[in-house]
């Protein structure tokens, strides 16, 4: 048997974004692939890095999601991007999403993340964001590592699936 059959599979992604909507996909395709005994590895940088404090205060905004659809009043009620522009609009938002994440029963991304934690996913912090934006380590929750572009490329060579998100 070659090494490449011996081996379990990996899964490799770059974590680039850290509001409410784009928390939910790296980290539930991460405790999905998980799940489905893969090795996991999420690179978090820029703000997606955000996703890793010990505080989160995520918010969505409608500026610039076009597909953006909220379920209303029997239907779905696409919210114009003319709304971004009002006073509170991100704030109602966030509000209706979470509200609409909590009523579905979704798992928050806290619940989400501590269960990557528990299915042993590992998680780079990029050093040159933490740096860039001057992020403190005990601002972070414990458990990633800290590396920088070179960490995550090496595992990425090793990885059957690479994602950017």
């Amino acid at each position: 048997m070659n090494t490449s059959e011996s081996r379990a599979k990996r899964m490799s992604m770059i974590v680039t974004k850290g509001s409410l909507d784009w928390a939910y996909p790296p980290f539930i395709l991460a405790t999905t692939a998980a799940a489905m005994g893969l090795e996991v590895s999420m690179f978090f940088t820029f703000y997606g890095l955000g996703l890793l404090k010990k505080q989160l205060d995520l918010s969505i905004t409608t500026l610039g999601n076009s597909a953006m659809a909220m379920p209303m009043l029997g239907g779905h009620m696409a919210m114009p991007n003319l709304l971004g522009a009002l006073p509170g609009a991100d704030a109602a938002a966030t509000a209706m999403m979470k509200s609409l994440i909590r009523k579905k029963g979704v798992a928050s991304i806290e619940e989400l993340r501590a269960a990557a934690i528990e299915a042993d996913v590992q998680m780079i912090a990029c050093q040159m964001t933490m740096d860039l934006f001057e992020f403190r380590p005990e601002d972070m929750i414990e458990g990633p590592i800290v590396g920088g572009a070179a960490t995550y490329i090496e595992t990425a060579m090793k990885s059957d699936i690479n994602l950017f998100i």
